[in-house]
């Protein structure tokens, strides 16, 4: 063996064994529904191969209410074994201090973004998490059932009530025993604030906690929305809806046994997959309003990806995240996820336009998104998010009249932000 290829050898092998040393193993947590965790690992992969890393998923729980009492859990111990933290829209003001500033690291970057989103995760001057997807809510129907019964799309939550029961009762009567109008989340959980936000809203109720932090939630309009969904369980929805999440949801929906569905753009994408009975029967709208009130709402929803400040591999995690938000990962996952991008470009992408074409007439829906009220109560959020629920579950459970429980939730909220 020549000196030279001795060297070479030598080299090669110490290339090696530094490359291992290295490598690391970044922990990311993240809620998991539909196929999030096989999309991730795709999604992830090129990243992989790139660095040498490894990416292990630690999936959570559906509810997002969860996720977040777990989330501070971990991040209140300074827990060095999670690296990267896929965050919710609104848990940004909650969980600033414990997240990386990716303010200088990120700035190219974020100039492709859709700007209100970058401000959402931008606290005391500090980018705390990159987007990574955003999501607004629409409403998905039965084209065939609506064609078959002669029935219009909805504008209006009284017309979605009123031909809902009409399909519903129409197919039933033809044998089709399992069919329901309308399906959503009527769990006690963050996905009700969603919802009944969107009831509120687009029916002239407000918002909550008002951006200026005025409570305004306790009127006559909003109180009307939420008697009106308190009509649904039992009547044009299971009465398990109570306990639905945008998994059950869906699972009712996407084997054919609902009319119309309150859900996120990733139920669009698996209503289209092969082993879906309702492929190629639906389509999406705008979600409906109320009393009159002309403008629809559709809750801002979204997710994130955050640099824990405790990690053990605080280098290759900032990497990640970087990759993770960047133009390539995130066309990716629209067109595996059908997850709507952050990055203004990617709507008018091709790949994208022909694989998901929901994305970009998502616009539409998207423009009708309405924030939470998680700027005005900042770290407080999450205790009016509860307090909200609670109320609107006890209505819509039939255990409250929709007066006395936005009467008692107005009390509640002013004890607890003022």
């Amino acid at each position: 063996m020549t000196s030279f290829f001795k060297t070479t050898v030598a080299a090669s092998a110490m290339a090696l064994v530094a490359s291992s040393a290295f490598a690391a193993e970044i922990t990311y947590v993240s809620g998991a529904v539909g196929n999030a965790v096989e999309d991730f690992k795709k999604i992830v992969a090129p990243w992989e191969a790139k660095t040498g890393h490894t990416v292990k998923l630690v999936p959570m729980p559906a509810s997002t209410t969860d996720q977040f009492g777990q989330y501070r859990l971990w991040l209140a111990a300074g827990n060095g074994d999670i690296d990267l933290y896929q965050t919710d829209v609104i848990w940004a003001p909650q969980l600033a201090d414990h997240f990386v500033d990716m303010s200088e690291k990120a700035g190219e970057l974020m100039k492709e973004h859709f700007p209100s989103i970058v401000e959402s995760q931008t606290v005391d001057g500090k980018l705390v998490a990159l987007p990574l997807f955003t999501d607004a809510p629409a409403l998905y129907y039965r084209k065939d059932l609506l064609e078959k019964h002669g029935a219009s799309v909805p504008t209006t939550w009284e017309e979605l009530t009123a031909t809902a029961k009409a399909v519903q009762d129409a197919e039933r009567a033809a044998g089709n025993n399992d069919i329901w109008g309308f399906v959503w989340q009527g769990n006690a959980y963050e996905g009700l604030t969603c919802d009944a936000l969107e009831w509120v809203k687009s029916s002239g109720g407000g918002q909550i906690v008002e951006p200026d932090g005025t409570i305004s939630i306790n009127n006559e309009k909003a109180a009307a929305a939420l008697e009106l969904a308190a009509t649904w369980p039992g009547n044009i929805s299971p009465e398990g809806v109570l306990a639905y999440q945008e998994e059950e949801a869906r699972g009712v929906w996407q084997t054919g046994n609902a009319v119309f569905m309150r859900n996120w753009p990733y139920a669009y994408g698996l209503g289209n997959s092969d082993d879906s009975a309702v492929k190629g029967l639906f389509g999406v709208t705008t979600l409906p309003t109320g009393q009159g009130h002309d403008t629809s709402a559709a809750t801002l929803g979204g997710w994130n990806v955050a640099v824990s400040k405790y990690g053990d591999n605080q280098d290759a995690a900032i990497d990640l995240a970087l990759y993770l938000a960047g133009a390539e990962a995130q066309k990716t996952r629209s067109l595996i996820a059908s997850n709507l991008p952050t990055i203004v470009s990617l709507y008018e992408d091709a790949d994208i336009a022909r694989e998901q074409p929901i994305i970009p007439q998502w616009k539409d829906v998207f423009l009708q998104a309405v924030p939470r009220p998680s700027a005005p109560t900042r770290e407080k959020y999450n205790e009016v998010s509860t307090l909200f629920f609670s109320a609107v579950h006890s209505v819509i459970s039939g255990n409250a009249a929709a007066k006395d429980a936005l009467a008692n939730l107005e009390d509640d909220l002013d004890d607890l932000l003022n």
